[in-house]
């Protein structure tokens, strides 16, 4: 007796493999966004040779699949421009543009943990470039995709999601980018760019809690969203715990980026007021990472169909669980590591469920839909 294992044919599920260009979606890149900030996690441990080899793999495998998506996505807009414009009009899948100067900062966040022992100087210039590039799309998302919600969309109070909050997040994630890249940059350069990560910090987190704000009234009058969107109550936490690592990083940097500066008295207080309110922020991730989880658990009591939006379990928590770490270091609380720990652990089973069913429904096709045309 002899077994064969078939393996399906590549996009078995679409009419053409031309299709998955045709049905390409920005919410593809929040594979990447999840994929990535597992990677910087895993670089966080430079004692522990394997997880630091580990995320030195997953990163250089992210930017390729980045690199992927980026020329599909392009090709969408070159060979099917009509199908690409209706996407802006489509009130899910234009809150996902977002995604991409996110998924754009795992990859430059990468050049300075890992890039550096490969590129040599190099790669604080490339990381330089992202980072505009980065600060371009992000600003660009949070001011375009609001106006096109207020203007052509057809949104409801009832219906209101946590992905409206993926077009706004994306400044503050590139906040954390400028914070990161703060102590590779010359003097004369540090305090400009960290004059530019203050303002992109407040471009993004005041109206992001306030959506989360509006989110936690809604899911209380209208209840939970349809089990198809399950993931996105997880998406609120994001701003929170991107916000909060976004003013520890900078409130690290800031002494060192205002010497010499007519801010140079004050480089204690700022640093303090930085990590106070990281702390606060850290808390309020805590409290909604908790009510995520009840929600979630409560959604699984039933059948939750697998799709995109699944990544909305991996990014959010990949935040929350490197603003644990930071704040472990910098308090030396062992309670603080054990959790971080803890967090880790669980952003590993996830991610993987997570991976393996989104490249098994990659390889069939099953999972390039693009919503947007679904009405032609």
């Amino acid at each position: 007796m002899s077994f064969a294992l078939t393996i399906p044919r590549p996009l078995a599920h679409l009419p053409t493999a031309s299709d998955a260009i045709r049905l390409f979606t920005p919410n593809w890149f929040a594979a990447n966004m999840g994929t990535g900030i597992l990677a910087l996690l895993l670089g966080q441990f430079d004692s522990l040779p394997l997880l630091h080899g580990g995320g030195f793999v997953l990163w250089a495998a992210n930017s390729v699949v980045f690199s992927l998506f980026a020329l599909l996505f392009a090709g969408r807009w070159l060979w099917h421009f009509d199908g690409a414009r209706r996407m802006l009009g489509h009130p899910v899948m234009s809150m996902s543009l977002g995604c991409i100067p996110m998924a754009l900062a795992t990859i430059a966040n990468g050049f300075l943990i890992f890039g550096i022992d490969v590129f040599g100087p190099i790669a604080i210039g490339i990381v330089q470039v992202l980072w505009w590039l980065e600060i371009a799309l992000a600003v660009g998302c949070g001011l375009a995709v609001p106006v096109l919600m207020m203007t052509r969309h057809d949104h409801r109070a009832e219906e209101m999601t946590g992905v409206w909050l993926l077009p706004i997040v994306a400044a503050e994630v590139a906040a954390v980018t400028g914070a990161l890249l703060l102590p590779h940059l010359p003097a004369a350069d540090q305090p400009g760019v960290l004059l530019v990560s203050f303002i992109l910090w407040s471009f993004s987190v005041p109206p992001a809690l306030g959506l989360v704000a509006l989110l936690f009234i809604r899911m209380i009058l209208h209840k939970l969203p349809q089990a198809n969107m399950a993931a996105s109550c997880w998406l609120a936490l994001g701003p929170i715990a991107t916000g909060a690592l976004g003013l520890l990083l900078l409130g690290e940097a800031a002494p060192a980026a205002l010497i010499g500066t007519n801010l140079a008295p004050f480089p204690d207080v700022i640093a303090g007021a930085c990590l106070l309110l990281s702390v606060l922020l850290w808390g309020y991730g805590v409290w909604w990472m908790g009510l995520a989880a009840l929600i979630t658990a409560r959604y699984f009591t039933n059948h939750v169909p697998f799709n995109l939006g699944w990544w909305a379990y991996v990014f959010p928590l990949g935040v929350q669980t490197l603003t644990t770490f930071r704040l472990a270091r910098i308090w030396d609380s062992f309670a603080l590591g054990a959790f971080g720990v803890s967090l880790a652990v669980a952003l590993i089973l996830i991610w993987t469920v997570v991976a393996s069913r989104t490249i098994a429904g990659a390889w069939r096709g099953t999972l390039f839909a693009a919503p947007c045309l679904a009405d032609r």
